[in-house]
């Protein structure tokens, strides 16, 4: 099965990957409910092919988003453009998308088989055509061998993997996930997210996929767009978000990571050294524009702090007290008081202190991060 060719002749907007045709297009698309304004001018290209995750908290306007592009919702202002054809004022019946939900909507009279076939049949497909399709796609999600039983008679993941089958089998141009895997347990999410990674690579075709949950977009996303109150906060790789956030709330959102508060005291050559009180002066790379007297947050992920040695006294490393030491399993994370704070440092299962240890945290201040610090 491959997605229909996409032909589409605008510009694209800045910041999205070169030399890739655009699937979905949003241009300054506002959507809102009275007085809340849930998705705010916002600009949006997916790439043809890609796997882009929409991700942000409850209501940053990311199902909204996937609403509208899906026809469930009509934008305020601004237009959407798919396969380079504006589809604004369209019904979802007449766009070339289909949408997989959280809560499968499977029909319960029906056989898995006729799950699938519903569309086909709505569509008036040949039902020789129809048979072969079905039989194609349920052998794509591992379910050629369910096609006579209900779908109260089989798991939950295997339950989404007919809800995915029914949408395939349309070959839609553009596949909307709205948060498919949010009522799985942890054990089937992950192997849906394995069987949604493979999926999209066998077909071929555009998925947009909203979710909270940070390590699913992590996992699963060629591109993630962090939203917050209607408007993008940053789009890039995982790769690009995780190591390189544009901003206080994008590194505390993707990940987890350490926050010292101070002011910035000076700025050289894309560092900042922030005087945070009880750490003393701490050097970080800029992960924006900072000016000098400017309040800021000093920021470190866990696996970037080493626990150890001597301080040096360069704004590298600081002291502190160990307050808990938490296993994860593989390694473990120890959280250090430091002046009015903590920092989490991840270290190996054998790591060994006693609750109040003085110890030694260091960095490699390229690692480490300066941002604006919180609005008060």
């Amino acid at each position: 099965m491959t997605a229909p060719a996409i032909h589409t002749d605008g510009a694209s907007l800045p910041g999205s990957p070169p030399g890739r045709e655009v699937a979905v297009r949003l241009i300054g698309t506002t959507k809102r409910y009275g007085a809340l304004t849930a998705v705010d001018a916002l600009d949006l290209e997916v790439q043809r092919g890609e796997f882009l995750a929409l991700l942000g908290p409850s209501g940053c306007g990311k199902t909204t988003t996937l609403r509208m592009i899906g026809g469930f919702e009509t934008p305020d202002s601004g237009a959407i453009e798919i396969d380079g054809v504006d589809v604004t004022r369209r019904p979802p019946d007449r766009r070339p998308v289909n949408t997989v939900f959280q809560s499968y909507a499977l029909f319960p009279h029906m056989s898995v088989t006729d799950n699938v076939e519903y569309g086909l049949r709505v569509r008036g497909v040949d039902r020789a055509a129809s048979k072969r399709a079905v039989e194609e796609v349920l052998a794509l999600v591992g379910l050629q061998d369910v096609g006579g039983k209900r779908p109260r008679q089989l798991s939950g993941g295997m339950q989404q993997r007919v809800a995915l089958a029914r949408a395939l089998v349309l070959k839609p141009t553009v596949l909307l996930l709205d948060e498919p895997l949010g009522s799985l347990d942890l054990k089937f999410r992950k192997q849906m997210q394995v069987e949604l990674r493979r999926l999209h690579r066998e077909v071929g075709g555009t998925f947009i996929h909203v979710t909270h949950d940070q390590e699913e977009a992590m996992t699963m996303a060629d591109r993630i767009c962090i939203m917050r109150s209607g408007r993008i906060m940053q789009m890039g790789s995982p790769t690009e978000i995780y190591d390189e956030p544009n901003s206080r709330y994008v590194a505390g959102f993707i990940g987890s990571t350490s926050f010292l508060e101070g002011t910035v005291s000076a700025v050289d050559g894309g560092m900042a050294v922030i005087s945070v009180p009880g750490a003393g002066d701490l050097r970080a790379r800029l992960g924006q524009p900072l000016a000098v007297g400017a309040a800021a947050s000093f920021s470190v992920r866990p696996e970037q702090v080493v626990v150890g040695g001597a301080a040096t006294g360069d704004g590298t490393s600081v002291t502190g007290r160990l307050v808990d030491l938490l296993p994860t399993g593989a390694a473990s994370m120890a959280r250090v008081a430091v002046g009015g704070a903590e920092v989490v440092a991840q270290v190996s299962r054998s790591f060994s202190a006693a609750i109040g240890d003085e110890l030694v945290l260091g960095w490699d201040a390229v690692a480490a991060r300066a941002f604006e610090g919180p609005k008060q």
